[in-house]
């Protein structure tokens, strides 16, 4: 923060904490440029927390013919999953219920025969197996859960999915690793200028209400579903608009589906995954559009009973309301255009330059955000004056954690009878923290009662909140519980009886007093009341007021 604030001029200060805007941070830094990150909220707060959790190339894009995107994110999945970050992502195997006889199989067995193919000539496809034709009674057998009558076969093939938020926040912490000046909780109330140009932002520390400017000899906007908001600080009117489209998902405990594979399904206007993720299954999406509260996208019961309609269509043992553990809803920020429907808008992305000195960036998907990164990156570049940046390097650049994460995870028998942990915690941590485990494991060592794990949360330890707090950037409760963690969406209480531990530990590192204990707390468990009153609610309207009854963020007093 106070290298933010210190009037020093830097190369490139980009808006927005997402994804996007961490992704440019770390390509602008590791070009050797002086690079400034602030996000008015925490890290991935927005669309980079709440999306279906997978890194994929979009075998849907196919059926539309957009194959340069398709080839795209199959390369960047291939990036991730063997080099970025291998420790964050990982593969997933999905099973295609085929309905028709003769003339579904070969159209499905081709569209997934050339997914497959673009993969290996992207050159990243090792670590992926190869699809497979399933007949009906071996399709059973993977999914048992399925209804007889409802398929005549399968076809079973693989991608990779993420803990986004986790994913986000350490792009964030390794542009910070290369040298980014990054601040979280810190708001731009405007833009500086000399005549057209832009030089810069006017910012608002949301902690102590401090204001402050950056200077910047190039701006980027890489707030996602905010960027026409952002654009109209800048009193400049944008090339291209962005349009929210509402995806929500449901989480439901593991033992009611029977399966081994996850599932996708048509929809009549897209496509519904059923995604294993820890105990759980992660039940998405939906693809409305949504011009209500962005910061707290609310989910309505009509969503909730649009997603288990469709997969009660195809379950034997049909889900209900009362096996839907957590829900939350993401808006994807998407390309406006003549489509009346949402999914038919672009999932590809834009860079503008509106006026001298800002860059804007917008659209995409989360799997091709290093691609997005890059190219916003460049369009800044491109008119930078007083110094000569090298080219991008972030596609041999790992996310910290990434180095020796194989190495480390041949070893966790060891290092689990070294911590006194049991080797499924230890495995666990290394798919959270990578090679930084060790990290976490001193904290274990030098205080032995944070072995323990979290009150109805109990995938994580306490030694993760104290982590989260000293290396992660989390400044409240709810960073925690939503995003360091996924305690609100894993847990039936969704997190309150953890979150009187928690803000302990976080107190006691963060300065807190008893009051702003009791407010930390006091916040989460309105969130959370408001956020079951909306699910309750029949439309968006309902539930967006049901769910604005909770305050957006703790002061501290």
């Amino acid at each position: 923060m106070t290298a933010l604030g210190s009037g020093r001029e830097l190369d490139i200060l980009v808006v927005g904490g997402g994804v996007v805007g961490a992704g440019c941070a770390l390509d602008a830094v590791t070009r050797g440029l002086s690079v400034g990150l602030v996000e008015s909220r925490d890290w991935a707060s927005g669309t980079s927390s709440r999306s279906s959790k997978l890194i994929h190339g979009g075998l849907r894009y196919l059926e539309m013919l957009d194959f340069r995107l398709v080839q795209e994110a199959l390369k960047e999945r291939g990036l991730l999953i063997q080099k970025l970050a291998p420790h964050l992502v990982r593969p997933v195997k999905f099973l295609y219920p085929l309905k028709h006889r003769f003339w579904e199989r070969p159209y499905v067995g081709a569209g997934v025969l050339l997914y497959d193919t673009m993969g290996v000539t992207s050159g990243n496809s090792r670590g992926l197996p190869h699809h497979r034709h399933l007949s009906r009674r071996h399709a059973l057998r993977e999914v048992p859960a399925l209804k007889a009558d409802s398929l005549v076969g399968a076809v079973q093939y693989y991608d990779a999915q993420v803990d986004d938020a986790r994913h986000t926040m350490t792009v964030v912490r390794t542009a910070a690793a290369y040298g980014a000046h990054v601040a979280n909780r810190t708001k731009v109330t405007g833009f500086l200028r000399q005549g057209e140009r832009v030089t810069g932002a006017r910012i608002t520390d949301l902690e102590n209400g401090r204001e402050f400017e950056v200077h910047a000899k190039q701006v980027i906007n890489a707030t996602g579903v905010w960027t026409d908001d952002t654009q109209g600080l800048a009193d400049t009117r944008g090339q291209f608009h962005v349009r929210a489209s509402k995806g929500v998902h449901l989480l439901v405990p593991r033992d009611r589906v029977n399966s081994q594979s996850g599932l996708i399904l048509r929809t009549e206007t897209s496509v519904l995954f059923v995604i294993p993720w820890g105990r759980h299954w992660l039940i998405g999406t939906t693809d409305t559009d949504w011009d209500l509260d962005k910061n707290h996208p609310a989910v309505s019961a009509k969503d909730i009973d649009y997603l288990l309609e469709h997969c009660n269509r195809v379950l034997a043992t049909p889900l209900t309301r009362d096996d839907v553990e957590g829900v939350y809803a993401g808006l994807r920020p998407l390309l406006s255009g003549d489509a009346a429907e949402t999914s038919k808008l672009s999932r590809e992305h834009l860079v503008g330059h509106p006026v001298p000195g800002l860059v804007v960036i917008a659209g995409g998907k989360y799997t091709t955000y290093r691609v997005m990164a890059k190219d916003a990156v460049d369009e800044a570049v491109r008119t930078l004056e007083g110094t000569q940046p090298g080219p991008s390097v972030t596609d041999e650049v790992p996310l910290v954690g990434a180095d020796g994460y194989h190495a480390l995870w041949n070893r966790r028998q060891r290092l689990a009878e070294g911590s006194g942990l049991h080797v499924a915690r230890v495995e666990h941590l290394l798919n959270r923290y990578g090679s930084l485990i060790g990290e976490v494991l001193e904290l274990i060592r030098a205080n032995p009662e944070l072995a323990e794990p979290l009150p109805g949360a109990d995938d994580y330890l306490l030694a993760e909140v104290v982590y989260a707090v000293t290396h992660e950037g989390a400044r409240h409760l709810d960073d925690v519980l939503t995003r360091r963690t996924r305690a609100s969406i894993e847990s039936w209480d969704r997190g309150v009886a953890a979150a009187p531990v928690v803000a302990a530990l976080m107190a006691a590192h963060l300065g807190w007093d008893a009051q702003q204990v009791s407010n930390e707390i006091e916040h989460y468990a309105k969130r959370v009341e408001a956020e079951r009153a909306a699910q309750h609610q029949p439309d968006d309207a309902t539930a967006d007021a049901a769910r604005l009854g909770a305050p957006d963020i703790v002061p501290l007093h």
